[in-house]
């Protein structure tokens, strides 16, 4: 039985994980997502309907985290989680009306808050990621058969797709957006600019299966590259880095594309920092 320390500690994690989740969602500007200023690519989604949807996943993390709390790394760890984190799907779109808003995060976040409640001392975020890898790594029995848009998607184009992204410890959030965070505010740029250039710096390198769902892989390619120029201009503080972006924009908005991929990535990035 969880003591009512243990039950504070699980329910601020919680909330860390919807701050997070928030926190992306309202970071503006950001190409092809939902934002505070617009829809982006998105026909189907507002800033209020993410913000519904992130609220509406507090009591998931909750129940995660109080599972979790100093529990061994194994199966029964990673089945029980799931199983949470498959209720929680079910809560966000009845909240959402049917629309998937972070069914992704749910799963990076889920992993995260779990590892973090594994670990219940430990801050230091390569840690709570590699602990959150090995939990991934656990078959779940009772994962459900019927094959995601993620699943089609990689077994198309031969990706990486969230799944193993996780199970490999989060390397992107390791190799590109937890750097790039860290050298912008090192560089004295706004916050704003520095959670820009984590998710500038994650299009850059993911291979994200939101955006090959609704594209093509020219169209993943060329993300890649146009994310990869505006952090090379130096991002907002020049001239040159503002028109990439904006391009960058432009591109993603005309053809309906989104990297929600990157997007969760980031929300997770925020998890484990702030």
């Amino acid at each position: 039985m969880l003591t009512m320390n243990h039950s504070v500690f699980a329910a601020s994690l919680a909330a860390k994980a919807v701050k997070a989740l928030m926190e992306e969602a309202l970071l503006t500007p950001k190409p092809g997502l939902v934002d505070a200023r617009d829809n982006g690519s998105h026909t189907d989604m507002s800033i209020d309907l993410m913000l519904a949807s992130a609220r509406s996943l507090e009591n998931t993390f909750r129940e995660i985290a109080n599972v979790s709390y100093q529990h061994p790394v194994n199966r029964t760890l990673r089945e029980k989680i799931a199983e949470i984190g498959r209720d929680g799907e079910k809560v966000m779109l009845r909240a959402t009306n049917g629309v998937n808003t972070h069914k992704g995060a749910i799963w990076a976040l889920g992993l995260l808050v779990s590892a973090r409640a594994v670990l219940s001392g430990e801050r230091d975020p390569l840690q709570i990621m590699s602990i959150a890898g090995r939990i991934a790594s656990f078959h779940d029995r009772y994962r459900p058969l019927q094959q995601t848009n993620g699943q089609s998607v990689k077994k198309k184009y031969a990706v990486v797709g969230a799944e193993e992204e996780a199970k490999l410890g989060f390397p992107h959030i390791q190799d590109e957006a937890l750097p790039a965070l860290l050298r912008a505010r090192a560089c004295r740029k706004t916050e704003v600019e520095a959670r820009i250039e984590a998710l500038l710096a994650l299009m850059a390198s993911v291979d994200d299966t939101c955006i090959l769902h609704r594209g093509q892989l020219t169209d993943l390619m060329a993300i890649q590259r146009m994310s990869a120029a505006v952090l090379a201009a130096d991002g907002f503080r020049t001239q040159s880095g503002r028109k990439l972006f904006y391009r960058l924009s432009e591109y993603c908005n005309v053809r309906q594309l989104s990297p929600g991929g990157s997007a969760d990535l980031l929300a997770a990035t925020l998890f484990l920092i702030d």
